[in-house]
């Protein structure tokens, strides 16, 4: 990668890392890869055709890759007056969001899980292994959305700079203020 390539698309390289981390735990591909590339986009966002320039991709793989995102909210489309291409971003609070959204169905599956063991009363050792499995998937259901909302708390509260906060989490979620104390001293 050439430093030309570096200042017309932020981030640019490790966008491709943190896509190929998520592909790796089981998002598809191309969303994987555009929503990392919208986390380097101007304030603006960026149209689908920019997004499958910056990605060297066919319009089409950033369509589908667009529709996946927008379906589970963890982008949206931006309009602008006088401009009718579509354009697109990160939604604001999106992973918390979905993390606190998701809940539900740990319980749900924990559910099954547990279903499943009770029917196999002829495998105790599969069954316990599937009762653990249903029990750490309560225990999801449960502290997921209090942690999304803790974080939130956090980054929300006075003195705690929204954009650095936005940005890393880290010290809104355990209740830290900046090291040079600007947030003790109320700015």
């Amino acid at each position: 990668m050439t430093g030309d390539e570096t200042v017309e698309h932020p981030g640019a390289e490790a966008a491709e890392q943190a896509a190929a981390m998520l592909t790796a735990v089981g998002m598809p591909r191309m969303p994987a890869r555009v929503m990392m590339a919208l986390a380097g986009s101007p304030d603006e966002g960026y149209t689908a055709a920019e997004l499958a320039d910056r990605l060297g991709v066919s319009a089409a793989a950033v369509s589908g890759a667009v529709r996946y995102l927008v379906s589970i909210r963890l982008i949206h489309r931006l309009s602008r007056p006088g401009d009718r291409r579509d354009r697109y971003d990160l939604a604001e609070d999106s992973w918390s969001g979905m993390i606190a959204a998701n809940a539900p169905l740990y319980g749900t599956l924990a559910a099954s899980l547990d279903r499943i063991a009770d029917e196999n009363p002829t495998a105790p050792a599969s069954a316990a292994r599937a009762h653990e499995i249903a029990d750490f998937l309560r225990y999801l259901a449960e502290r997921m959305p209090q942690l999304a909302a803790e974080w939130r708390a956090g980054r929300d509260a006075p003195g705690v700079d929204s954009t650095r906060a936005a940005a890393d989490g880290s010290a809104a979620a355990d209740g830290e203020v900046a090291a040079d104390g600007d947030a003790a001293a109320g700015g």
